[in-house]
């Protein structure tokens, strides 16, 4: 049978165009298809695209998920004991506390919160991809205002048009610049009136310090913080805002009810309980990523950009990035080249361990000996 189904070109016809034309979110490629495609062991990959945490769970982690028995109980779905937790370690109230399925999922609510169709959202690219992605996918209006040259953020142009928007999201540090925002910035987006949405993701790697503290002062702010990078739990999903209490109680209410699930709750729970172990695993981040800038600096045709999040952007010159990357790729060294057009040039390069350094460096210089070689 050839064609699509008379039924399916029916339904399709009720979908939202616009979402029939969007692209989609251009995910990493999980390591064990790589692995697949060159016929090598998944243990060889150097994986360093997806910022994740070379280090993984914390033992106490492992072992509360070995140990959990109750699986087969839905989770609690206003995360009292979660909340509860989080409130102790941060020293921020309960009541501005959300979980959810990874600060994506926090993202998503906050723009359910607070946009009606055609509602604008001021995006800075070059930084996450997600927001533009979920902007979109909400139905509202995406303005982009382009970051400065050094990737810092354009305050002039992004007061000229928010007046057009209700929702501003920035990252400190940002992906994948590894740029942070400064009080002064903060201020300044505050003082707009828009809802301005901090995302924190990689905050734990950087010297700036968390704007957490901050929500309690005004109205318009929100942060976001997640599990991911600094306790290694990407894959278990636990990410949370803090909000101001009156949108906590909104987003508890219009949150999928069970988001934060079993699983996630006992690790991120034992994560807490080993932070001191977690904490010093990112001080050896923070050392391998100046020791990985280093060796970056030392290749003659990458300049590696200075960075407080668990990755480094470097720009490429003379060689074709997205060329370099499938050079990598073909070693089974997998790196992310940024989707922006004003990154054509750069790959961003996760921070990985010493080993992972000394085989992508090796790498690198193989690559660098061929282009010579072949001029």
């Amino acid at each position: 049978m050839t064609g699509r189904p008379e039924a399916d070109r029916d339904i399709r016809r009720l979908l939202r165009p616009e979402l029939e034309a969007m692209p989609g979110y251009e995910a990493i490629e999980p390591p064990d298809q790589l692995a697949r495609r060159l016929g090598i062991p998944p243990e060889r990959i150097v994986k360093l695209d997806g910022n994740e945490n070379p280090f993984g769970p914390s033992p106490k982690a492992l072992k509360a998920l070995a140990e959990y028995r109750d699986y087969h109980i839905y989770p609690d779905p206003l995360q009292h004991h979660a909340r509860e937790a989080l409130s102790l370690f941060l020293d921020i109230p309960f009541d501005q506390i959300v979980f959810g399925t990874g600060s994506d999922e926090i993202m998503d609510l906050v723009l359910r919160a607070f946009l009606a169709p055609g509602d604008g959202v001021i995006n800075c690219p070059p930084t996450f991809g997600m927001y533009p992605f979920l902007t979109r996918v909400a139905g509202a209006r995406l303005i982009d205002v382009p970051r400065r040259g050094d990737f810092s953020l354009d305050l002039a142009a992004i007061r000229a048009v928010a007046g057009e928007a209700k929702v501003i999201f920035v990252t400190s540090p940002n992906n994948p610049t590894g740029t942070v925002i400064s009080e002064a910035d903060l201020g300044a987006l505050l003082a707009t009136g828009l809802v301005v949405v901090v995302d924190e993701a990689y905050v734990e790697f950087a010297g700036s310090g968390t704007f957490a503290g901050r929500v309690a002062e005004g109205t318009n702010l929100i942060v976001l913080r997640t599990f991911s990078k600094w306790a290694g739990l990407a894959g278990l999903r636990v990410g949370y805002g803090i909000f101001p209490p009156s949108v906590a109680e909104v987003v508890l209410k219009i949150k999928q009810p069970y988001n934060l699930n079993v699983a996630a709750q006992a690790a991120m729970l034992a994560s807490l309980a080993d932070a001191e172990l977690l904490q010093e695993r990112v001080r050896m981040l923070v050392a391998e990523r100046e020791e990985l800038s280093r060796a970056l600096a030392g290749v003659s045709y990458l300049e590696p950009l200075p960075s407080q999040a668990n990755f480094i952007l470097c720009r490429t010159d003379g060689i074709d990035a997205g060329k370099l990357q499938e050079q990598l790729r073909q070693r089974g060294i997998m790196v992310r080249r940024p989707d922006a057009a004003v990154l054509r040039d750069y790959l961003r390069i996760s921070v990985g361990l010493p080993e992972h350094r000394r085989a992508l460096i090796e790498a690198l210089n193989e690559i660098g000996g061929s282009r010579g070689a072949s001029r």
